[in-house]
Order: structure tokens, then C-alpha cells, then sequence
């Protein structure tokens, strides 16, 4: 159990700090150009929707299924129950987050970097990127009591969520640090803000073993599986691929998609 913890602890870290990545990416990027981003949003959710029905809705249900006495059917609703409230849960967040500082608007700071008079607000920008990073460090906390726990309960399909939600970091992590870069010049600071928040990630694991843990049996683990898959589904239906068509061409995104499952389907085939 010991080892477990701190294989959880460690690959929640990575996947928040995946954040990190996106903000290095950005720097990279030419000044109007939003093909990078599109692909990588496209590639995003490629990853967390196969992986979502492939690999955590089946196993969730297949172990509440084990839990009622073998009967699939309550197994499998209980899970589908779950799923759908995890969608509900993430959808809740992003309604009380208003659009301007959501995380998964990425629009916002790419228009107001290709501003047709060519001087962006610094000022403007700067609030867009902090408070792109605070609702982002928001976001993040479920996501990492997710990626703890499951690695907990199966340290294989938690490094297969931990690399799903890294993944998905990455954009994220672009879409706080070009704000904050095209506002104020500095890489450093762009790079913190959004390092800063990937960190809650680990913070939510943190929480989540000390008041998860003596709680955590098979039941709620099949819950919470199912509700992370459906929090998964719906971030990639609802926020990265329409973000993806909107800013980018619409075959570059489906490109994204497909190359993102082929990657996550060959993972876990080598996990086996």
C-alpha cells in the first residue's frame, strides 16, 4: 500500500505539472498562428476519450459489477449513474466559471493577441492570464483526487489517467502562459503562473488521501472511476474539440483526434 501512495502522489505531480509544458510550447509558437494549438487540443481529446470508454468506464463497472454479487445490471448502472454525474460535476464548474476566465476558452487570449491593430491591452491581457490560471488551479483539484486515487487502487490504470490528464494539461498550459507573455515580455513569469497552477493537482491528492482513505472500498472506487470518465468525455465534447474547430482547420483537430487514440491505444497494449 505504502509504494502505492507514493506512485499515486508521484504521477498526480506530473500530470499537474504538465501545465509546465504547455506554457514552454507557447513560446514556440508563431505570433498568429493557432495550428499547434488546434492539433494539440485535437490530440487531447483523442487521448481522454478513448481511454475513457476503452479502459475506466469498463473497468468502474466491471468492479461494481464484482460488488453486487456479479450482477451486471446494477454494476452497470451504478456506473453509467456515475458517469453522467461526473459530466454534471465538471459542467457545474465551468458555469460558475464565466467564459472570459475559463481555462478551456481558449479563444479569448488568442484573439486578443491577434489584435488587428497589432497593440494588444497588456493590462487586459495580464488579468485574462491570471485569472485563466486561477480558474485553471480550479479545475485541477478534481482532476488530481482522480489521477491519486485510481493510481491507489490500480497503479497501471493510474498512470494510464495520470498520462491522459498530462496530455490535456498541455494546452491548458498555453492557453494561461500566452496571455501573461504577450503582456508583459517575460518567459519566467508567463512559465510560474502557469507552473503555479498545475501544482493544485498534487494539492487535491494531498486532500484526497486524507479524506478519501478511509472511506476508499471497492464501491466508491468504481464510482469515482465512472465519474472521472465522464468528466473526461464531457471536457473534450464540451470545451477542447469545438475550441479546436473554431481556432484551427477542421481536418487538423480530426488529424489530432485520431493519431491522440492510436497513441493511447499503444500504450496500453504495451501496459498488458
Amino acid at each position: 500500500m505504502e509504494e502505492n501512495v507514493q506512485m499515486a502522489f508521484m504521477l498526480t505531480i506530473l500530470a499537474g505539472l504538465a501545465t509546465g509544458i504547455g506554457s514552454a510550447i507557447a513560446f514556440f509558437v508563431k505570433d498568429k498562428s493557432t495550428k499547434v494549438l488546434t492539433f494539440a487540443m485535437g490530440f487531447a481529446a483523442g487521448v481522454m476519450l478513448y481511454v475513457s470508454f476503452v479502459e475506466i468506464l469498463p473497468e468502474a463497472v466491471n468492479k461494481l459489477t464484482e460488488v453486487y454479487n456479479h450482477d451486471e445490471q446494477i454494476g452497470t448502472t451504478y456506473g453509467v449513474l456515475a458517469f453522467f454525474v461526473g459530466m454534471l460535476i465538471v459542467a457545474i464548474i465551468d458555469k460558475l466559471i464565466p467564459a472570459a476566465e475559463n481555462p478551456h476558452e481558449f479563444s479569448v487570449g488568442l484573439q486578443e493577441k491577434s489584435a488587428e491593430d497589432g497593440v494588444p491591452d497588456p493590462k487586459k491581457l495580464m488579468r485574462i492570464g491570471m485569472l485563466t490560471a486561477l480558474a485553471l488551479a480550479i479545475h485541477n483539484f478534481p482532476e488530481g483526487i482522480a489521477t491519486f486515487v485510481t493510481a491507489l487502487d490500480d497503479p497501471e490504470l493510474g498512470m494510464t489517467i495520470a498520462i491522459a490528464i498530462a496530455i490535456h494539461n498541455i494546452p491548458e498550459g498555453i492557453a494561461v502562459s500566452m496571455p501573461i507573455y504577450f503582456a508583459t515580455g517575460d518567459r519566467k513569469k508567463a512559465f510560474m503562473y502557469s507552473f503555479l497552477s498545475g501544482v493544485v493537482e498534487p494539492l487535491g491528492a494531498i486532500i484526497g488521501y486524507f479524506i478519501l482513505m478511509p472511506y476508499l472500498n471497492d464501491t466508491l472506487m468504481g464510482l469515482l472511476l465512472s465519474g472521472v470518465a465522464g468528466i473526461m468525455v464531457f471536457i473534450s465534447l464540451d470545451q477542447l474539440l469545438p475550441a479546436a474547430e473554431e481556432y484551427g482547420e477542421h481536418h487538423l483537430s480530426i488529424y489530432g483526434v485520431v493519431l491522440g487514440m492510436i497513441v493511447m491505444a499503444g500504450s496500453l497494449i504495451l501496459m498488458m
